[in-house]
């Protein structure tokens, strides 16, 4: 499992890419995916909801369990991927790419996210 260099990381198992004019994307990991299995269900937050950074914003059901989706940062919803809430197996198909699960525009952002190497070291336990 190989976790994309340019990504930051949540201790929650949420990615968030580097920010476009102030936008960023944020998924789940494929080690979150992997543990959850075959995600059947998924409620994302509003276009226009306000996310706060480590609170719950969402849930990912799936065959095993319904697991929380955490905010890594303070923002507006700017974008949900609606293609993830009519296919939510493409969250374990492709976590860093068409599984993406939302757009925030952040204001507020936590100085506990880690790098990809720091989030391997974290997962490996």
């Amino acid at each position: 499992m190989s976790n994309p260099q340019q990504l930051r990381y949540s201790k929650e198992h949420e990615w968030l890419s580097a920010t476009e004019d102030g936008v960023a994307v944020v998924g789940i990991t494929e080690h979150a995916a992997n543990a959850l299995g075959d995600v059947v269900f998924a409620q994302l937050p509003e276009v226009g909801d306000t996310v706060t950074a480590g609170e719950s914003c969402g849930e990912l059901e799936s065959t095993k369990s319904v697991s929380d989706l955490y905010a890594p940062v303070t923002g507006e919803i700017v974008a949900a991927n609606q293609d993830v809430v009519e296919d939510p197996s493409l969250v374990n198909s492709a976590p860093f790419e068409g599984g993406w699960l939302f757009k925030v525009r952040i204001t507020g952002e936590p100085d506990d996210l880690l790098s990809a190497d720091e989030y391997t070291a974290f997962t490996a336990g």
